[in-house]
């Protein structure tokens, strides 16, 4: 009994775990209003501050409190009525409607659509507990997370496993709040991205884990997924992140160059597949992104210093869209997350971007040693890299993984651990040469 009590609570890693499960099973909807999304935020919510109120050796880096706190007073400076004078110059006239209310003094807000707004400032509260809570987690526990994330994909694999065997267009409706396409996600290209995500993570499991076999099998099946699923992005990026994290994985681990060999071998015949899958024809119709990045783009230069708005897109690229352009299908979003978040947010969220990048950046040369924060490292870079092309993020189940691997990559326990790891075999060393000392003539026996 003495000894389990001494054990380490594990309940804030299951609790973390089942959320991140949570998201990857029904948070695949990309619409607005969704319960599914509301159910996912309250669980990351309660969770993680259930895990802050504890105290805790891990400490969270004070300049990523500072990124969320200031990313957090964007969206507050957009909900806040401000007097009516401080806009004007700043937008287009036909977004200064008359001011929601009259008299002496007359208020807006920075937002044009004050509801979404609000919405979208509880999704990134979420998400940013749960980058939180994971921070303040142990190492080991934070390791404990990803067999909750393989669940998650397992289960979008046999979904997508089970359409595509009975046909490549069956849709599933009246499960969840949105009609499922691809996996349990409502876009195919979302589906794609959460298996490309899951590539470095399976390659570090047949690398460093001792199970090649299982890592082969479960590479070999994210890929053929990524091909049945046909997003042109997911093939190329999928394609790129395994030659890649093949890579960038292998140099520290037991895989000799044949091994490295017969996979790229096994990449060269799926390239040919991929290419198979991709008709450059359609990759960008007169109807498609860079239009979207044209029009977004317009809006952009007449919205730069404050933004119009988080999640009131939809709303004002109406209104800089070309007449010939308009159709049936409306545009939801700039399928280009910083185009959209630039127009959204303005100068000051263009500002934390690239305040992101650099410690992102800056934290991929301390975690070279540590293969998880290197695959971590990989998932973050080209979920980033999808995001010029889609809007990956905007999914709560991509969303809550995002957070996840973030946690990863900035978790100050793995340096810890590996310091002791080191201290440890120095130690071992000094020992080992102690041995090795003969003994004094005079001590020995005579």
């Amino acid at each position: 009994m003495r000894e389990r009590s001494r054990r380490p609570a594990e309940w804030d890693k299951y609790a973390l775990g089942s959320v991140l499960f949570l998201s990857l099973l029904i948070g695949g909807g990309t619409a607005s209003g969704l319960y599914t999304e509301t159910l996912i935020e309250v669980a990351a919510i309660v969770c993680a501050a259930a895990i802050l109120s504890r105290p805790s050796r891990q400490p969270i880096p004070r300049v990523i409190l500072w990124l969320l706190v200031l990313a957090l007073a964007v969206f507050c400076f957009q909900l806040v009525p401000l007097p009516a004078t401080l806009f004007e110059g700043l937008r287009p006239a036909v977004l200064l409607a008359d001011p929601w209310l009259d008299g002496a003094t007359r208020l807006r807000f920075g937002s044009v659509g004050v509801g979404r707004t609000v919405e979208c400032m509880l999704y990134f509260v979420a998400a940013a507990a749960f980058f939180l809570g994971v921070l303040r987690l142990r190492a080991e526990q934070v390791h404990g997370l990803l067999p909750f994330f393989f669940m998650g994909v397992i289960c979008n694999g046999l979904a997508a496993a089970i359409q595509y065997s009975l046909s490549d267009t069956v849709a599933i409706e009246g499960l969840l709040p949105f009609t499922i396409n691809a996996g349990l996600f409502a876009n195919q290209n979302h589906f794609s991205a959460l298996l490309f995500v899951s590539i470095p993570f399976v390659v570090y499991y047949g690398l460093f884990r001792g199970h090649l076999l299982s890592g082969a099998l479960g590479l070999i099946t994210l890929l053929l997924l990524l091909l049945a699923a046909g997003s042109r992005a997911g093939i190329l990026i999928g394609l790129a992140i395994t030659a890649i994290s093949i890579v960038f994985l292998s140099a520290r681990s037991r895989l000799g160059g044949y091994g490295i060999l017969a996979v790229f071998i096994g990449l060269s015949i799926y390239t040919i597949g991929a290419w198979a899958k991709i008709d450059a024809k359609v990759v960008d119709p007169a109807f498609g992104r860079a239009e979207f990045a044209r029009t977004t783009i317009a809006g952009i230069e007449q919205n730069w210093t404050i933004g119009v708005g988080f999640g009131a897109f939809q709303k004002v690229y109406q209104i800089y869209e070309k007449g010939s352009m308009i159709f049936k299908s409306y545009v939801n979003h700039a399928h280009n997350d910083y185009l959209e978040l630039a127009l959204e947010g303005g100068a000051p969220v263009v500002l934390l971007l690239v305040a992101y990048a650099v410690l992102l950046s800056i934290s991929s040369v301390g975690i070279r040693r540590e293969p998880l924060q290197k695959a971590a490292f990989l998932s973050i870079s080209f979920l980033l890299v999808h995001s010029l092309v889609d809007y990956p993020l905007r999914t709560a189940a991509l969303a809550m993984t995002f957070a996840y691997l973030n946690g990863i990559v900035f978790h100050s326990g793995f340096a810890n651990r590996l310091d002791q790891r080191n201290e440890a075999a120095r130690a071992g060393r000094r020992d080992e040469d102690n041995l090795l000392v003969p003994a004094r003539a005079s001590a020995l026996p005579r």
